[in-house]
C-alpha cells in the first residue's frame, strides 16, 4: 500500500514536469508532442489527450498480458487519470498567468521539467506497482517477439514525431516538435536511468 501511495505521489511530480516542459514552449518530448499536436486540433486539453492515449496503451497492455491483474489494471486507470489531471491542472490554471519571455529562462525551465519528470518516472518503475502503460506495452512486446524493450520504446517516440509533424503540416499547427524534442531525448531516459539504478540500489540497502 505504501508503494502505491509513493507511485501515486510520483506520478503527480512526473505531470508537474511536463506541465513545466509544455510551459517553456521549445518543443516537447516525443509522446507528448503528439498529445499536443492532437490537443490543438481537438480544443481538447493536453492532460485528456494524454490519459486518453495513456488508456489505449494500457488496454493494449490488458490484451498482450498473458495474467490478469484486474486491481492491477484499475489502479493504472487510476494513476493515468491523476496525470492527465495534474498536468490540465498546472497548464491551463497554475502556470497559464507565468509570462516567460526570456529564451534562458524557458530553457532552464524546460531542463528542470524534464529532469524533475524522468526522476519522478525512474522512481515509480523502480518501485515496480504501477508502471506508466506505455513501458508496459512495450515490456510485453519485448518479451513476445525477443526484440529489445529499447527497439519498441524509440518506435513509439518516433511514430509519435511523424503523426505530431504531419498533423502540424496539414493543420497548419505551430511545430511541436524543436530543440526541446532533441533536448529531451538525450536528457529524458539518462535521468530515468539514473534515477532507477541509485534508488533501485538504496531500496536494496534498506531492505539488508
Amino acid at each position: 500500500m505504501v508503494k502505491i501511495l509513493f507511485s501515486l505521489f510520483f506520478y503527480t511530480l512526473s505531470g508537474i514536469g511536463i506541465s513545466l516542459t509544455l510551459k517553456a514552449d521549445i518543443g516537447v518530448s516525443s509522446f507528448n508532442s503528439l498529445n499536443v499536436a492532437i490537443a490543438s486540433i481537438s480544443d481538447i486539453k493536453v492532460g485528456t489527450i494524454t490519459f486518453l492515449l495513456n488508456c489505449l496503451f494500457l488496454l493494449f497492455s490488458m490484451l498482450l498480458s498473458k495474467n490478469k491483474h484486474y486491481l492491477k489494471y484499475l489502479l493504472m486507470f487510476l494513476s493515468i487519470a491523476c496525470l492527465g489531471s495534474i498536468i490540465n491542472f498546472f497548464s491551463y490554471t497554475i502556470l497559464a498567468p507565468l509570462n516567460l519571455e526570456n529564451y534562458f529562462l524557458r530553457l532552464v525551465v524546460f531542463i528542470f521539467g524534464t529532469c524533475l519528470a524522468g526522476f519522478a518516472t525512474g522512481i515509480v518503475i523502480s518501485l515496480g506497482v504501477l508502471p506508466f502503460p506505455i513501458e508496459s506495452v512495450c515490456i510485453a512486446l519485448s518479451e513476445l517477439t525477443g526484440y529489445t524493450f529499447a527497439k519498441f520504446r524509440y518506435g513509439i517516440d518516433l511514430f509519435s514525431v511523424t503523426i505530431s509533424l504531419l498533423l502540424s503540416l496539414t493543420y497548419d499547427l505551430p511545430i511541436f516538435v524543436r530543440e526541446g524534442t532533441l533536448i529531451s531525448l538525450l536528457l529524458l531516459s539518462g535521468v530515468i536511468s539514473f534515477t532507477k539504478v541509485h534508488f533501485e540500489a538504496y531500496l536494496l540497502n534498506e531492505k539488508n
